[in-house]
């Protein structure tokens, strides 16, 4: 058997290669697809078919241009109502390459169509893997509130997940291992586990949500404390149904000067960007929005970045302009309109007037703290009184956070800028200053005048013995 896992440490996304006999199979490719076509080749295989276990929302699948360009047939589960040519998986369906079987589970519970891909030994009929999907990720489950508007509730979803798991996956032997779709960082689930791969047995103890418990007690975990989607993610799942288009036939966006740009977002466009936190703060675009490609960029645009308004890059250099252009295209971002590469100094040239931001140590922070009585303040405090805003998850926060930090998740911060004082000195930290640069940018571009961003974040202030808050313990 031929088997390969393709980690995409960006998304937190796994695909594979199954195969056997001269003939494979991919299952739930990224938007990039010549890595697959090169793995084949190095093994002498023919990609024969290819594998969706469902509609994607977190990524836009490469699907549709590996059939394209290999002849494969595109299996998906038989509810998706998929608008490509395709073959509907049922329950029980198989695929045969070589010695191995490989046989559809019907899953639902993440989706309606979701399925799951059990590979066995034809000679012997014996369980040797199974792929999971986004039904059963190592350490968690797949969420079940993304089809809202399909017509199902989260309930009645986690209900479905409840049963495909004791129905189908419990079923099978403690050997037999498990390679999901996903790993830890992914939003399809809340405790995604760091590794990649496990077995049924291992997942029986260590899974909380596959411990003994009711089906209403499953359900009541499933769909609590779920953070609301990132926007992008019903975008991708419609390109998924309908299949993107191929990677070759999107344009190339245009050189233009500080000037142009800065024009072009007058008229709606939206300035990206995608220099990393120190890059940004000596100087930027006034406007611009900071998604560093060192970080979880891809999916950080998905979740910031508006659908309906075209995007122009500012970047060091081409090759950083390339990178993004196609990480953006994993997650369906295609209208980039426009590149202004060379950095702050070129941009100086040009004579573009470039605003900073201000990247203070904790120790920074620490002393204006200090200053001031030690805490942060909410809107309506006093007008010289720094305001610190965790943008991490409330899980992050609740974990261990700065003394008085107040917390508006990242996702969140667009929608809430009402809550914040515009005309009030604000810290943004995170865990690392990833995604406070983030938040910081944004700020500034909506008109906070006095906004840092922290660099070093959460981590660093707690390694160099800052104070903490956290949370008081929970009475049994």
């Amino acid at each position: 058997m031929d088997f390969q896992q393709f980690y995409l440490g960006c998304l937190a996304q796994a695909s594979y290669l199954v195969g056997d006999a001269g003939e494979c199979a991919i299952v739930d490719p990224r938007r990039d697809v010549d890595v697959y076509i090169e793995a084949a080749r190095r093994r002498g295989l023919a990609i024969r078919h290819v594998i969706e276990t469902h509609l994607h929302a977190d990524f836009v699948s490469g699907h549709v241009e590996l059939a394209r360009r290999t002849g494969a047939t595109v299996w998906i589960g038989h509810r998706a109502g998929a608008t490509f040519a395709h073959r509907d998986a049922r329950d029980g369906d198989e695929i045969v390459l070589g010695s191995l079987a490989l046989r559809f589970l019907e899953t639902p519970g993440h989706t309606p169509e979701s399925l799951c891909v059990l590979l066995l030994d034809r000679t012997s009929g014996r369980p040797l893997k199974v792929l999971t999907g986004d039904t059963l990720f190592i350490g968690d489950v797949g969420r079940p509130d993304l089809v809202g508007a399909r017509g199902h509730t989260a309930a009645q979803m986690a209900g479905m997940m409840h049963d495909s798991l004791h129905g189908k996956l419990l079923v099978l032997p403690d050997e037999v291992e498990v390679w999901p779709a996903h790993g830890a960082g992914s939003a399809c689930g809340k405790n995604i586990s760091s590794a990649t791969s496990s077995t049924i047995g291992e997942q029986r103890r260590l899974n909380l949500m596959l411990q003994p418990m009711s089906r209403e007690r499953f359900v009541e975990l499933a769909t609590s404390e779920l953070l609301p989607p990132p926007r992008y993610f019903g975008h991708d799942a419609e390109i998924n149904r309908a299949g993107a288009p191929a990677l070759s036939d999107l344009p190339s966006p245009a050189a233009l000067t500080p000037q142009e740009a800065l024009a072009r977002a007058r008229d709606g466009a939206v300035l990206l960007d995608v220099r990393d936190a120190a890059g940004f703060g000596a100087g930027h675009l006034p406007g611009a929005l900071n998604i560093g490609l060192t970080g979880s960029f891809a999916p950080w645009a998905g979740a910031l970045l508006p659908l309906d308004r075209p995007v122009i890059l500012l970047a060091d250099d081409a090759t950083q302009t390339a990178e993004a252009v196609m990480r953006l295209a994993r997650v369906g971002l295609h209208d980039v309109r426009g590149v202004v590469t060379g950095g702050a100094d070129a941009w100086r040239r040009a004579g573009a007037a470039l605003p900073s931001l201000k990247q203070d140590r904790p120790a920074d922070l620490s002393r204006r703290l200090a200053a001031q009585g030690g805490r942060g303040s909410p809107r309506g405090g006093p007008v010289g009184a720094v305001l610190v805003l965790d943008v991490r998850r409330p899980g992050e926060h609740a974990d261990g956070h700065v003394p008085g930090a107040v917390n508006v998740p990242l996702p969140e911060l667009e929608r809430r800028l009402a809550e914040l004082d515009p005309r009030r000195p604000t810290a943004v930290i995170c865990k690392t200053g990833y995604r406070s640069s983030a938040g910081a940018s944004l700020l500034q571009r909506e008109g906070f005048v006095d906004v840092v961003n922290v660099a070093g974040g959460t981590e660093a202030w707690i390694a160099e013995g800052h104070p903490v808050d956290q949370p008081a313990p929970r009475r049994g």
